[in-house]
């Protein structure tokens, strides 16, 4: 039988490309190892657009199932590839029980804010990837607060019209690499091919630029710090009290001067904005300051004060118990965060790597977290 010039007969392509379609993954598995290979932007964007086959944004219900069945069985060489001792790991199936089991540690390990789906931001601490595309994703080091991220928003929405686009996009990633001290690995068309990938993954409306809420994805934050006070009244305190509001003054007031302003003022309304919607852009943030403003600035200084914040707070935290009250569960029920506030976050951290290890070593997936 003829021979190709990729040194392959037809029927061997054929049957190469029988297997990939029978099971996604396999391709990205070492021939020989059958450990997972390093993906390039480019591949890790097929591995996430072939297992959200909706387009939503997650990978769920029996997305989910069927990403996990084809992760496990990948290792396998092939579908029908031959039994006995000299290829053991070559034969591993997915039972429904084995899947149970296999969701809940995989769910428990890399499901950050435990909504039951999986994020492209989640997916990338499962798979292993070229280091430097990985680092761009930044979910090892998350900003400490809103306020810095809306001095960033600022830095490089250079012309002031509210988002971020492809090129000030690719100006924000090639800083993030020099600031890793890893932009001399990184080519100008390395740079343009992370920068439309970027694109690809948190541009959720396809407008080929990144509003507010989908920049804060790409670059999140630690906590929301508004939480805090909600999460106190609706975990059974009477009333917030001085010190919690000196408290959350200080969070944003970084600059000591007697008045939440400038960045810390957007940031302090970002987080606001965050409680009651997902998706917001620049105008949405505009358009609720000014409400936020009309409301509670009483000296029209166009600055926050401590007793101005004070009357927020109270309303807020007023606003979270009653909901409490009416569904039994209020923002907090719904906020990921109030989990990890009752954790801590040292235990969780502790917890999330020893799974991973164990999936990690189940499965033959390189152990680079």
């Amino acid at each position: 039988m003829a021979v190709g010039s990729d040194g392959l007969t037809a029927y061997q392509r054929k049957m190469n490309s029988q297997e990939k379609c029978n099971n996604f993954m396999r391709q990205f598995r070492d021939d020989e190892s059958r450990e997972l290979k390093k993906l390039t932007a480019n591949q890790f964007m097929e591995v996430w657009s072939h297992y959200d086959a909706d387009g939503n944004g997650y990978i769920e219900g029996s997305e989910l199932d069927g990403f996990l069945k084809e992760f496990v069985s990948s290792v396998n060489a092939n579908d029908a590839g031959p039994e006995g001792s000299d290829a053991p790991h070559r034969r591993m199936s997915v039972s429904d029980a084995m899947l149970v089991e296999l969701k809940e540690c995989f769910m428990e390990a890399y499901d950050d804010n435990q909504d039951g789906k999986i994020e492209i931001r989640e997916l990338a601490q499962l798979l292993p990837m070229e280091e430097n595309f990985l680092l761009l994703f930044r979910f090892d080091n998350p900003l400490e607060s809103s306020v810095e991220f809306m001095k960033i928003w600022k830095q490089y929405d250079a012309d002031h019209n509210g988002f971020i686009d492809s090129v000030e996009l690719k100006n924000f990633l090639r800083d993030l690499l020099r600031e890793a001290k890893k932009d001399q690995d990184v080519s100008e068309d390395k740079l343009i091919e992370y920068t439309d990938t970027m694109l690809q993954v948190f541009d959720q409306n396809k407008d080929g630029k990144l509003q507010l809420s989908e920049m804060a994805k790409l670059l999140p934050v630690k906590e929301n710090f508004l939480c805090r006070s909600v999460f106190k009244v609706s975990q059974g305190a009477s009333k917030l009290t001085k010190e919690d509001i000196e408290r959350v003054f200080a969070l944003y007031d970084r600059d000591n001067n007697g008045t939440i302003e400038n960045e810390e003022l957007n940031g302090f309304l970002k987080d606001l904005l965050e409680l009651v919607k997902k998706d917001y852009d620049a105008l949405d943030l505009q358009e609720f300051q000014d409400a936020i403003m009309r409301g509670c600035d009483f000296n029209k200084d166009g600055k926050i004060n401590k007793k101005e914040l004070t009357m927020i707070l109270l309303a807020l935290a007023k606003h979270g118990a009653e909901d409490d009250m009416q569904t039994g569960a209020g923002m907090v029920g719904n906020n990921p965060l109030a989990e990890i506030a009752t954790m801590g976050m040292k235990a969780l951290k502790l917890q999330k790597l020893r799974v991973r290890h164990f999936v990690n070593r189940t499965l033959g997936t390189n152990s680079t977290s």
